[in-house]
């Protein structure tokens, strides 16, 4: 199977004050810190985020990385899903990992594990911790691109409503760390201390 990436980049980061793809994380932008990690399992990676975002103004020079701009203006993560799996599909990937932007412990383990449980008949499959959904954690077969543009259509913008729309499958994960992402400046504190003392 030929697995893209896809690092959906296009918030607002309200909560954090700055654009959370360009905060620093082991000395790089955390968006570069994840692009990296998935690298080694996904080809091409794609950020998703509009031109006008940040994170776009801020990195497009900075990366190697291809960048998706065709999202359908305030059509929410899920419009840069869909943008990004579109071009993921032009790329040749039967399925691609999507992560957020604010992920910054995504491991390789957590790709293996669903890849290991994206059976065939599923159109996706997303991690799932104390029983809550990740569906920013997960992997989609591009094959799924058409319903979920139908959904954007209709005016969805909640990533919960894909996993509703197509055959997900849900696996627990062995490390909830992974899943980790940072909201607002307490959770990057938080997260870099508990990094410190591990």
């Amino acid at each position: 199977m030929k697995l893209a990436g896809i690092i959906l980049a296009g918030g607002r980061s309200r909560r954090m004050g700055q654009d959370k793809a360009t905060l620093e994380w082991e000395g790089v932008p955390m968006l570069s810190k994840i692009a990296y990690t998935i690298s080694s399992r996904c080809d091409p990676v794609l950020v998703a985020a509009p031109p006008t975002s940040q994170a776009y103004v801020d990195l497009v020079d900075e990366t190697d990385l291809e960048w998706v701009t065709t999202e359908k203006a305030g059509s929410g993560p899920l419009g840069g899903l869909v943008a990004a799996l579109r071009a993921a599909a032009e790329a040749g990937a039967d399925a691609a990992f999507v992560c957020a932007t604010d992920m910054p412990l995504v491991d390789t383990g957590l790709i293996d594990e669903l890849l290991g449980g994206l059976a065939e008949s599923a159109d996706a499959v997303v991690a799932n911790d104390a029983g809550r959904d990740h569906p920013m954690a997960g992997i989609y077969r591009t094959r799924a691109v058409d319903r979920l543009a139908e959904l954007v259509e209709q005016g969805e913008l909640r990533m919960g409503a894909a996993l509703d729309a197509l055959v997900t499958h849900r696996i627990g994960v062995s490390d909830s760390e992974w899943l980790a992402n940072v909201d607002a400046p307490e959770d990057l504190h938080r997260l870099r201390i508990s990094r410190a003392a591990s």
